[in-house]
């Protein structure tokens, strides 16, 4: 392992409790390995996977500051749920704080929570890792989301989504509209199939 990602981690940890931690190196494990899988840059891969919470634990009202004075985009549905911004902060911190200058790997973090339609391979990856690395356990049928992820990486973005919106129908919660665009996108034969 490299000295970037040995100070990485070591940054990492200190910015996360401890729950939070052991998800974000199963998210990073994850994602190497399905980059392996994929034939992506399992380093790419490493990397946007321990950053993808770098703000999972900056409290709501902070991360609402940080967006509004470096100009980061906030909708409706980020407004009224503000733990939803760890994804776009995160991106922001990674550059800024972490270093990290590869925009496919900024993306990814960027886009983990909601997807987006279009994603590249990288973006998928953490989406996917994010659901399935080995510290979840309360998903429906992850134990088959785990095993579709090594043989068809869109058709598990398709069923991530459909569980996450069924989940938040249930739920009764809002739904962020990027979510349901995403959904949209690979659910439609010109996307990918669900």
């Amino acid at each position: 392992m490299d000295d970037r990602i040995v100070n990485i981690k070591r940054k990492v940890k200190r910015e996360l409790d401890r729950e939070r931690y052991q998800h974000t190196l199963g998210v990073a494990y994850t994602a190497s390995c399905l980059a392996m899988r994929y034939g992506a840059d399992i380093e790419d891969a490493y990397i946007a996977g321990l950053l993808h919470d770098c703000a999972k634990c900056i409290p709501n009202d902070d991360k609402l500051e940080i967006c509004r004075k470096y100009g980061i985009g906030v909708t409706d549905c980020e407004g009224e749920n503000p733990s939803l911004l760890h994804a776009k902060v995160g991106a922001f911190l990674a550059e800024k704080r972490y270093g990290v200058r590869d925009k496919d790997i900024l993306s990814a973090i960027r886009s983990h929570t909601t997807g987006m339609p279009g994603m590249t391979l990288l973006q998928k990856i953490i989406f996917v890792a994010d659901y399935i690395e080995p510290n979840r356990n309360e998903a429906p049928d992850l134990p088959q989301v785990r095993e579709q992820a090594f043989i068809d990486i869109d058709k598990t973005v398709c069923i991530i989504l459909y569980d996450t919106l069924r989940y938040l129908e249930k739920k009764g919660a809002k739904i962020d509209s990027m979510t349901q665009e995403t959904y949209d996108y690979y659910s439609q034969p010109s996307g990918r199939l669900c």
